[in-house]
């Protein structure tokens, strides 16, 4: 992106939209909209935690937590829609894969009724490699962060 270019904000992202964008699925579809995205800069991304998610029942029984690796993931993929969009057509038949976990903090637990907003912010992009640094708040007190690579490929064809 140019420098002397405005920023290009878009509308809120909404599940048909990102299901359009991403490959995931039920159950590891872990964003239900995102609100805010500037293409090639940041994006917020929604997940409203149930206690109807599959993980609660073993993630704890009594005390349910959603799993950090989950968190990290619902970051993740937030930062493909960011991709994605940023990308436009050029993004046709693409996924986006995880390369690297950095700095990973988790400060307080994600329980159900919690509403994480995940704030994504590209730190760099070469080539078909990104780099993000995200932070996930409940209530607008931070819960989860890290700085994450991705890499977008062509998707790899399933099983014959």
């Amino acid at each position: 992106m140019d420098a002397t270019q405005p920023s290009e904000s878009r509308d809120t992202i909404d599940i048909a939209r990102i299901m359009q964008a991403i490959p995931h699925r039920y159950p590891f579809l872990l964003i239900d909209r995102v609100v805010e995205l500037v293409a090639d800069q940041s994006a917020v991304g929604i997940k409203n935690v149930s206690v109807n998610e599959n993980f609660f029942q073993g993630h704890f029984p009594g005390h349910p937590v959603m799993p950090g690796v989950l968190i990290i993931e619902s970051m993740a993929q937030t930062a493909a829609v960011l991709v994605v969009e940023t990308l436009g057509p050029e993004a046709a038949g693409k996924v986006v894969y995880f390369m690297s976990v950095e700095g990973a903090k988790f400060r307080r637990p994600v329980v159900p009724g919690d509403q994480l907003r995940i704030h994504v912010t590209k730190e760099r992009n070469r080539g078909n490699v990104w780099k993000f640094h995200a932070v996930a708040r409940v209530d607008g007190v931070a819960c989860a962060e890290a700085t994450y690579a991705a890499m977008i490929m062509a998707q790899a064809a399933g099983p014959a």
